[in-house]
């Protein structure tokens, strides 16, 4: 793989971080809070979220078109926000995540089937 390909995934996988728990954590951790202060910590997150997003799609742009990048990280986006709710919002497994899982494999390939290996 090549250097660029892995700098974007791992910066995909960051941000994807910040963005699950900034658009969901606030629903276990601030749920007593008022509104407006659960929108300004959510930005907070976002901008971190932000800081790893626009590097990963500028390197990733050189090594992937922009519709391979976008599948990539909604990929990215479903395995993060997977391990979210099943390890920290505490969700049970259900089969429609398999289901919704094989989709986003077959997104993923038509995606990438022209790809010539590296």
């Amino acid at each position: 793989m090549h250097a660029g390909n892995a700098s974007t995934i791992a910066l995909l996988i960051g941000s994807n971080v910040f963005m699950t728990y900034a658009w969901y954590g606030h629903l276990k951790d601030l749920k007593g809070k008022p509104l407006l202060i659960v929108i300004v910590a959510s930005w907070a997150v976002a901008f971190l979220e932000y800081c790893l997003q626009v590097p990963a799609n500028r390197i990733g742009y050189h090594f992937f078109s922009l519709g391979q990048l976008k599948v990539l990280q909604e990929i990215i986006t479903m395995c993060v926000f997977a391990v979210f709710a099943l390890v920290y919002m505490k969700e049970q497994l259900k089969w429609d995540y398999l289901w919704a899982g094989l989709c986003l494999a077959g997104a993923a390939y038509f995606m990438f089937r022209n790809v010539s290996p590296v």
